[in-house]
């Protein structure tokens, strides 16, 4: 009994290890060839998310597994590749590690300083030759296809033709009687909106409640403009100090009434027209809700109130 339990247990130890390699090289669902796009800064497990979504294979889990096991290390490749009808999970991974890129592309999420994009377009090996760091707020946020061999400065260069024409455009469309009054400005104070809320419901109000503040002369005391002369842009990485806070510079709108020198970041379209058509709303302070997102109010009183409520949710998440 004992050698027949024994033989069970390797039969079944061999049929699962035989499912789990076969799994790997056998075809896989698609129907027809077809087109897939690995987004630039891609993960193994985003890019198993995405296959199994678009029904290139039928399990992203396994395929991150056998991925691990079987895969050749080599890193995922940002572009456009064709995938053949019936590429086995094997083949898939082949596919997007290899140099069969039909199309290339280099992405700039919403938010991301300037810093940030002059490194990841340095680390990009398709494209060839120097840049120096762009100004703040000057490259629009977005996905932009670029060839093997391109040159770093040709591929910002559109990404900045790319911000002063939407920032244009947008501009000409705004509302009127703005307390913004140039375009720099608008853009500057959408970097704010953007660093200040990551909710898009919420960028038409943050936009209003900073524009009421302008209006009133009352300062923006916007967190992220703190942070923006210590790391450029990058995440601060801890709290913020109390000499930061009263640190006076260009930026720190703590110490200063009005807009800082310049944007903190690269801001995306939508937060750029939120800032020219802010909702209508008396809010004037605004503090985070544990969510996500942030409470809103008009008075002073009101926003105490928020506030000891975020202090309740943050001792009971044992911040401090």
């Amino acid at each position: 009994m004992i050698r027949r339990g024994v033989l069970a247990a390797v039969l079944a130890v061999v049929l699962l290890l035989g499912w789990f390699v076969s799994g790997w090289y056998t075809s896989g669902p698609l129907a027809k060839d077809t087109p897939f796009i690995v987004p630039d800064g891609s993960s193994l497990a985003s890019v198993a998310a995405k296959l199994e979504k678009g029904g290139a294979i039928r399990s992203a889990s396994f395929f991150k597994l056998r991925a691990r096991v079987f895969g050749v290390g080599a890193p995922i490749k940002a572009g456009e590749f064709m995938l053949p009808k019936g590429a086995s999970p094997a083949k898939i991974l082949s596919i997007i590690q290899g140099d069969e890129v039909l199309r290339r592309f280099v992405t700039v999420p919403e938010g991301m300083p300037s810093i940030m994009v002059y490194e990841r377009l340095m680390a990009n090996p398709q494209l060839t030759g120097s840049i120096e760091v762009p100004a703040e707020g000057s490259i629009l946020p977005d996905t932009y296809e670029i060839d093997r061999g391109e040159s770093r400065q040709a591929v910002l260069l559109r990404m900045q033709a790319a911000m002063q024409r939407t920032l244009a455009e947008l501009w000409a469309g705004r509302d009127p009687n703005l307390p913004v009054r140039t375009p720099e400005e608008a853009l500057t104070l959408a970097s704010i909106v953007e660093k200040e809320t990551g909710k898009p419901s919420e960028r038409t109000v943050v936009a209003g409640l900073y524009s009421n503040r302008l209006r009133q002369g009352i300062m923006l005391q916007a967190d992220p403009t703190i942070i923006y002369p210590i790391t450029k842009g990058k995440p601060l990485g801890r709290r913020i100090r109390q000499s930061e806070i009263q640190a006076v510079n260009d930026y720190n709108t703590y110490s200063m009434i009005g807009l800082p020198k310049g944007p903190i970041t690269n801001p995306g379209k939508d937060s750029i027209a939120a800032v020219l058509h802010p909702a209508q709303t008396d809010a004037l302070y605004m503090v985070a809700d544990g969510t996500g997102g942030h409470q809103f109010a008009s008075t002073l009183e009101q926003h105490n109130v928020n506030v000891e409520k975020w202090y309740t949710i943050r001792k009971e998440r044992g911040d401090f």
